[in-house]
């Protein structure tokens, strides 16, 4: 019966990455969409900012900082969520230890912004690479 448990919880974890893995590319898809249209709608604003001028760095970094931003607030609002069914879980199922450890917690806040670095990038380097007298005659 242990090796079959094993067994069954290997599988498990296993379905559980592959879920997870799928959550974030589908997540990630969608921050770049969201980053892509934010570019799109802001190219008068970029062409501004590189005129008076901003560097290809500055432009870079405001765009990857939004798109940290946007997917750490995701994280932590999973994070909350995460937090909420572990107590309602205490609640109904007195015997069942639940909690969320702090390295979960974390690890957590550090996937979602790795993920928003990582699909913020080719949004922001589009971003940067605008030119400033194209970017002026954007409307």
């Amino acid at each position: 019966m242990v090796a079959d448990f094993r067994q069954i919880t290997a599988i498990t974890f296993l379905v559980m990455i592959v879920l997870s893995s799928i959550g974030l590319l589908v997540g990630g898809i969608g921050v770049m969409n969201i980053m892509l249209v934010s570019v799109t709608e802001r190219t008068h604003e970029i062409g501004i900012r590189k005129a008076i001028g901003a560097r290809r760095g500055d432009i870079l970094l405001q765009f990857l900082l939004e798109a940290s931003l946007l997917t750490s607030l995701g994280g932590l609002a999973g994070i909350i969520f995460g937090w909420m069914i572990s107590l309602v879980s205490k609640l109904v199922f007195k015997s069942l230890p639940a909690s969320v450890p702090a390295w979960a917690a974390i690890m957590g806040i550090v996937v979602s912004v790795g993920v928003g670095l990582f699909f913020g990038i080719w949004p922001a380097n589009k971003a940067a690479r605008l030119d400033p007298v194209e970017a002026l005659r954007y409307e």
